[in-house]
């Protein structure tokens, strides 16, 4: 089925070997929804069989470009991920003509289930939405990624960080089960491991690992340490993520395009990868 528009399904890739031939299935089924569509991935370098997979893979497949950075990579992964992701918005901003939407997904197990493609055709079909992600299944498990009102910041940077994931974790799965199929749930940031974008809704954004309070709203920040009874925000070292240089990339990406152009980012209640 074609949405008679084209579409730029972007990736980083590191460590992710194993799951890559579903992943690979699951690209191509999402991208026959339109009437063409290119794959770009950009390469971190892995201990496993990613490369090879990937090279393999652009055999068979001439729409994958792939980037392979050769460059020294920083000690924050947060940081990694995001040069990986705006080599690849760059790339679709200077084809941005030729794109009207782009997809930015991971490319480990979230999504190599079984791709239920077919619900992303009604939205396709729909202009109330420049940003759209989805739940997943048995629970939505992004909540890094995830800004939603009250809870506007990062769980990570303010107290009880643990309990404070889990209850953020039980309100959108309780918002995303109460909402119906079709209908939308605002946000101020959601990715959950696959969200599309419109293209020309997200000029003079880009992704950022570091802490980027600065860009959300004084208000938005005020009733984010009021629901979390934090009086300031918090900058720790964690055993896996480095609070005081690292938050998720994808929050400044998408508070940017909501300062900047006004972005109008949803989450679907429905579940894609299953």
């Amino acid at each position: 089925m074609s949405t008679k528009t084209n579409c730029c399904i972007c990736g980083t890739a590191k460590n992710c070997g194993k799951y890559l031939p579903k992943v690979f299935s699951n690209i191509e089924k999402i991208g026959r929804l339109f009437d063409n569509y290119k794959i770009l991935i950009y390469y971190d370098k892995s201990t496993d069989n990613t490369l090879s997979s990937l090279l393999e893979y652009q055999k068979v497949n001439k729409r994958l470009l792939l980037f392979i950075n050769d460059k020294k990579v920083s000690r924050f992964r947060t940081h990694n991920i995001a040069k990986g992701r705006n080599f690849c918005l760059n790339y679709v901003m200077k084809n941005m003509e030729t794109y009207k939407y782009f997809i930015m997904m991971d490319l480990d197990d979230v999504n190599a289930k079984n791709c239920d493609e077919g619900k992303l055709v009604k939205y396709l079909k729909r202009d109330d939405w420049d940003a759209l992600s989805f739940q997943t299944s048995p629970n939505y498990y992004d909540i890094w990624g995830l800004s939603i009102y009250p809870f506007c910041f990062s769980y990570n940077h303010f107290n009880n960080s643990v309990r404070h994931y889990t209850i953020i974790q039980k309100y959108i799965d309780r918002i995303l089960k109460n909402t119906k199929p079709g209908d939308l749930v605002p946000c101020i940031s959601a990715f959950n491991g696959f969200a599309i974008y419109r293209t020309n809704k997200f000029t003079n954004t880009y992704y950022d690992g570091k802490v980027r309070y600065d860009l959300l709203p004084k208000h938005l920040l005020n009733v984010h340490k009021q629901i979390t009874a934090s009086p300031s925000l918090q900058f720790i070292k964690y055993p896996t993520v480095d609070g005081r240089y690292e938050d998720c990339e994808h929050r400044a990406f998408h508070i940017m395009a909501l300062n900047n152009n006004a972005a109008k980012l949803f989450i679907s209640s429905e579940v894609i990868f299953s």
